[in-house]
């Protein structure tokens, strides 16, 4: 028997069963990246970010499918990493404005709300790519636009609408060039035909091979990690604060329902709401969209801070930090009791704490302590851990910039898959954010060092986007997998030369690709190297590279620094 019309259970039971399906398939994507190197993460970020969604809609699952579909956007789009990920997440965003008004759908409006979900991420992305998760969103979504108009079961239509992403998926090689050359298809391609997989099976009430229990599915616990170098600095920065200084105590951050629970006759006027808030409180933060008001503030009476937003509507997901507790932590770790604080700082000079707001802050998204450090010394406000492997999510970013407690704040993502994220969070804070596209940490460390406190904001951007254009990286990794790309074959377990985003040698060798990349990466004129070591460095090893580089390029300044960073024995900057 056909199923005309999917409701808002019918819904969360579709995306419930994607979950499990992609969760079960996230090694497969994550072998799908094209370079052979050990950081492939699509399937990760695709994942993590349906799992954020699929938490926040089972918290406010219901019968009626738009409700549920605006539930599951807000919770992709906080949860939301690496490009793949927001390119999910603005997909289903576009559903969830296709299906607004809806208790249910028929095949019709399913098959729309699909192409507004194309037509949402399509606009989300700068400059588009064919042959990526675009791609097969877009020729499914059509191809379902146009069944719909003959076809009235939804299963029968979605089964249309995988075999169109499968076919899609299968042709992304021919338009991407180098995913013919290395011989697979696009990783967030193949992602999303494991979510339409899972909508599928759903449909047809199937059990799902390899499935997982999504009930519950855990969250990822990802604390950042404190180096003992940068702990050490925030102590003796905390040191000078009296804990008894701290006069609005109480790091308070809470959603209050507007739409849903809206309490009757209640009008929810936001900047009044934050004049109340202001008169015993600061470090204010108030986003409000058409059902949820965010609100984060730092006050001495958390009392009234709830009696007031409880005028207009239910309170929910509650945190509260003593930050006097938090003091006596970071400057006497022995404080009783202080083992139950719950929040755990990163790297950087900024705690939270910061009474009133400054001009200009900045973010910097990096791994390794050694990074971290030489990020807060060159004047990163905060240091947000993440990187190739964890790449961070969009409320992970969104929450680094509000710890600044900076009207403007320039974020350095020094990762090309953080840039969309980032420029995601961009739009959800209250601080103006410009986003310098750093995709590498030596061009992070560039437009940092060129950030100028004296000059303003957009002429800041300006310095800083410049700045990245005035520097090489390189970088050295092993390869993961047999392969040839660009001409350069590849064996599983070669060392490989990067430069910016191209492979230029590979090699058994480490010493013989550094050289190779060194030759291809400094040219007549450039002043500068970098070399900063990562956690699998050999001292001996770098020895023979300074050897190299002393003999080869006498004239340019060699610095070491020890940056800790994990898979990349060595990464280069030269300038």
């Amino acid at each position: 028997m056909g199923k005309r019309f999917i409701n808002g259970l019918d819904f969360a039971n579709m995306v419930y069963s994607a979950a499990d399906v992609l969760k079960a398939q996230v090694n497969t994507v994550n072998g799908l990246n094209v370079f052979p190197v050990p950081d492939g993460d699509t399937g990760t970020n695709m994942n993590m970010t349906l799992i954020s969604g699929v938490e926040m809609l089972r918290k406010k699952a219901t019968h009626h499918l738009g409700q549920n579909a605006e539930a599951l956007s807000k919770g992709l789009l906080m949860g939301a990493r690496g490009n793949s990920g927001v390119i999910l997440s603005q997909i289903f965003r576009g559903v969830a404005k296709g299906a607004a008004d809806l208790e249910e759908m028929n095949a019709a409006q399913f098959a729309a709300a699909l192409q507004k979900g194309v037509d949402t991420a399509y606009q989300a992305v700068v400059k588009p790519v064919e042959g990526t998760i675009l791609t097969v969103a877009r020729e499914s979504a059509k191809h379902g636009v146009q069944i719909s108009r003959r076809v009235q079961d939804i299963t029968q239509l979605m089964e249309e609408v995988l075999n169109k992403a499968k076919e899609a998926l299968a042709r992304t090689p021919e338009q991407l060039p180098v995913l013919k050359q290395v011989g697979v298809v696009d990783s967030g391609g193949q992602g999303l035909v494991f979510v339409y997989e899972g909508f599928l099976a759903a449909l047809k009430q199937e059990e799902v091979p390899g499935a997982i229990d999504y009930t519950p599915i855990p969250m990822p616990a990802e604390l950042p990690v404190v180096s003992a170098a940068a702990q050490e600095l925030q102590e003796k920065a905390q040191s000078r604060l009296a804990t008894e200084d701290i006069e609005f105590l109480y790091d308070m951050e809470f959603f209050i329902d507007i739409a849903e629970r809206k309490v009757p006759g209640s009008v929810f006027d936001i900047e009044q709401f934050r004049q109340e808030l202001a008169k015993d409180g600061d470090s204010i933060l108030v986003i409000e969209d058409d059902q949820f008001v965010k609100v984060h503030v730092h006050s001495r009476k958390p009392g009234d801070v709830f009696n007031l937003a409880m005028q207009y509507g239910e309170l929910s997901r509650f945190h509260i930090e003593n930050m006097r507790e938090q003091h006596r932590k970071i400057v006497d770790p022995a404080v009783p009791g202080s083992e139950e604080q719950s929040i755990v700082p990163v790297s950087g000079a900024v705690d939270g704490v910061t009474e009133g707001k400054r001009k200009f802050g900045i973010v910097a998204v990096a791994v390794g302590e050694g990074i971290s450090e030489i990020f807060s010394s060159i004047g990163v406000d905060y240091v947000l851990s993440g990187g190739q492997t964890m790449n961070p999510s969009t409320e992970d970013i969104v929450q680094a910039i509000e710890k600044v407690n900076a009207e403007k704040v320039f974020v350095l993502p020094n990762n090309s898959n953080i840039i969309l994220a980032a420029e995601q969070a961009k739009e959800l804070v209250e601080a103006e954010v410009a986003v310098i596209p750093a995709k590498t940490i030596p061009q992070g460390m560039a437009a940092a060092l060129a950030f100028q406190e004296g000059e303003n904001f957009e002429t800041n951007q300006d310095i800083m986007n410049r700045a990245l254009s005035q520097v090489r990286s390189g970088q050295i990794t092993k390869s993961i997998r047999q392969t040839t790309i660009d001409d350069v074959e590849i064996q599983e377990g070669d060392y490989l030369a990067i430069l910016d985003s191209k492979i230029t040698a590979a090699s058994s060798d480490i010493l013989e690709a550094a050289t190779a990349l060194f030759e291809a990466m400094i040219v007549s004129g450039d002043e500068v190297i970098t070399i900063l070591r990562g956690e699998d460095a050999q001292q001996s090893e770098t020895d023979q590279m300074v050897q190299f580089i002393e003999e080869r390029y006498p004239d340019v300044e060699l610095d070491i620094l020890d940056g800790g960073q994990p898979l990349y024995p060595y990464l280069f900057a030269v300038e």
